[in-house]
């Protein structure tokens, strides 16, 4: 009887213990009377490609004369066992052909890291995660999958370790769990956290009922929202007391965004041009007032250079890299950015409209300076006093923002967005609501707010040209091929379709 290798491809990002959990594998077949083998092929960069690692194992018993032949890659339709240490990669996994229905047992963390063309589209280019676990899942023999990231964070290990006891509880190895358990103690480094996840994930899959979904971040309770500050208690109250209960959660946070990104009489300002909104709108129409109350809120906290700024030297983000990268006490950590601002983006944040006016103009002396040090990017350590201390002030040019160009230039576009919307919120809601959420298309920092705000000014251009013949739903989708191609050939074809151009 011919007998065939065990065939194991593990699919990992950097940092994510691929490499270990290979190794892991080749051990507990090398103590426990198996030859075996691992090789391993390195992704292109960090999200644009997995590395694949594989392992096969052969009994050692079997072995008579000759050793056996083992394969360096694994082969379409070809693999007993595949482990994705995210949803994305299961899917690729799939797509390659390594995952069979007659064949092959799928273990897979269901989080999602973006790939850079998810983060790169021009509106919202993630994958659908529900859609990926349902494709994996009919492509497999069997099927293991839980968000593997949170029970790493709550074991306080890595994903590597929880992958290694999803595996050891899906009983597709011929390998008890206390041989398993043995493996991670003889490598010697970090064995405590490590079977802490083990445990913990090899107790999960034994639960039948644990979740799959990730569930969204939830608005504000308005019935136990109290604010300690008084002023933003009482524009807290002006919430209460001037929209509906279906409108008032997108409402508050609005007004803790704007807090956040200028001060309470920016907030006011957003508070103000809802009401002129309501105004005009229908007193039923909650879905007009709370798609207007997430875009307004939106396109008034545009990122500037200031806000990136102020961003990146924020507490809270230190902290939050520090738990990422899970930073030991006495452990030094280098926070590297990489930064590339424009002449333009530089003179749009000057706190005096006349300044950057003469930094944008060609011949201007400035100009010419200021183009000198913007032709290449920089690397800033915001870790190092001098590199927080450059975006700190950076960021403290925030009281001066109301006398930039970009904030007057900002407003004067929201002015005439909200101004299209009251012009048909009552005559005709359904296009007003539309206008609304064609904001979508400005959004992010430098080029892609260019291109975005280009397509946006196209739309816009055409509704007032073609107001009699623009229906919502030719507005939808002029609004979703300007998200779908940044160039806007999509949306140029769009427009020649209904006659448009």
């Amino acid at each position: 009887m011919q007998v065939k290798p065990i065939k194991i491809a593990i699919l990992a990002m950097g940092g994510e213990g691929g490499g270990v959990l290979a190794n892991w594998i080749v051990s507990l077949g090398e103590h426990n009377g198996y030859i075996a083998q691992t090789t391993s092929v390195p992704g292109v960069a960090q999200r644009t490609g997995a590395t694949i690692y594989y392992v096969e194992l052969f009994p050692q018993s079997l072995v008579k004369d000759k050793a056996p032949i083992l394969a360096l890659m694994p082969m379409p339709g070809d693999v007993d066992v595949v482990l994705a240490s995210e949803l994305m990669e299961a899917g690729r996994a799939v797509q390659r052909g390594l995952v069979t229905s007659d064949r092959t047992a799928l273990i897979t963390s269901t989080h999602r890291v973006y790939s850079i063309a998810e983060k790169m589209a021009m509106g919202d280019g993630r994958v659908d995660s529900d859609s990926l676990i349902e494709h994996t899942r009919a492509a497999a023999k069997s099927y293991i999958h839980f968000d593997m990231a949170q029970v790493a964070e709550d074991s306080g290990s890595v994903i590597s370790a929880v992958l290694f006891g999803a595996l050891s509880a899906s009983g597709v190895l011929p390998f008890s769990r206390e041989q398993f358990e043995q493996t991670i103690e003889r490598g010697g480094v970090g064995v405590k956290p490590s079977l802490r996840a083990f445990a913990n994930a090899y107790k999960y899959v034994g639960n039948s009922e644990h979740p799959t979904e990730v569930q969204a971040t939830a608005l504000p309770d308005m019935a136990t929202l109290k604010p300690k500050h008084p002023k933003v208690a009482a524009l807290i109250e002006r919430v209460r007391q001037q929209f509906a209960p279906e409108v008032q959660p997108l409402v508050a946070e609005g007004v803790r965004r704007l807090i956040d990104f200028q001060d309470l009489a920016y907030a006011e300002l957003y508070l103000e041009r809802l009401q002129q909104v309501q105004q005009k709108a229908h007193a039923d129409d909650h879905k007009l007032m709370q798609e207007t109350a997430r875009y307004l809120a939106l396109w008034m906290s545009f990122e500037d250079a200031i806000r990136v700024a102020e961003l990146k030297t924020r507490a809270s983000r230190f902290e939050r890299v520090q738990k990422e990268v899970r930073l030991d006490q006495g452990q030094i950590l280098a926070i590297n950015e990489y930064m590339h601002p424009r002449v333009e983006e530089i003179s749009e944040i000057m706190p005096s409209p006349k300044l950057g006016r003469w930094l944008l103009n060609p011949s201007s002396l400035g100009h010419k300076v200021l183009s000198k040090f913007t032709q290449e990017g920089r690397v800033i350590q915001t870790s190092s006093l001098r590199g927080f201390l450059l975006l700190n002030t950076l960021g403290g040019l925030k009281r001066w923002r109301h006398k930039s160009l970009r904030y007057q230039a900002e407003q004067t576009r929201i002015n005439n967005w909200l101004e299209r919307i009251e012009q048909h919120a009552q005559s005709h809601p359904a296009l007003a609501l539309e206008i609304a959420r064609t904001q979508r298309l400005v959004k992010g920092y430098g080029d892609t707010h260019l291109r975005g705000l280009k397509n946006f000014h196209t739309v816009m251009a055409t509704l007032d040209k073609h107001q009699n013949r623009v229906s919502p739903q030719i507005l939808e989708s002029l609004r979703d091929a300007a998200l779908a191609d940044e160039k806007g050939k999509i949306l140029e074809q769009k427009l020649q379709a209904h006659a448009l151009v």
